[in-house]
C-alpha cells in the first residue's frame, strides 16, 4: 500500500467513525500537530513522513487483535502526556 492510500484510508475511516461528518484537512492537520500543507502533501503523495512505511510494514506483521491492543496502548500513552 502506498503512503497516500494509507492516509486517505485512515481519513475516510475517521470520517465514517463520526457517522459521515466530514473532517477538513485543516482540522486533521491541527489534530496531528502539522501544517495543512504537510497533510495535503501526504494525502497527495508529494511527501511522506519517513517512518510511515516502516509503521505500515510493522502493523502489517501483526494479527488484528494485536493491532487493536497496540493502538489502544498508544492512545493511552498519548493521553497521559
Amino acid at each position: 500500500m502506498e503512503t497516500p492510500d494509507l492516509f486517505n484510508l485512515l481519513h475516510n475511516a475517521l470520517e465514517a467513525q463520526r457517522y459521515g461528518k466530514k473532517i477538513s484537512q485543516k482540522e486533521m492537520a491541527l489534530s496531528l500537530g502539522i501544517s495543512m500543507r504537510t497533510y495535503q502533501d501526504w494525502r497527495l503523495g508529494n511527501a511522506k513522513p519517513q517512518a510511515a512505511n516502516a509503521v505500515i510494514e510493522m502493523l502489517g506483521m501483526l494479527e488484528d487483535d494485536e493491532i487493536i491492543r497496540v493502538v489502544r496502548k498508544i492512545n493511552k500513552l498519548k493521553g497521559s502526556k
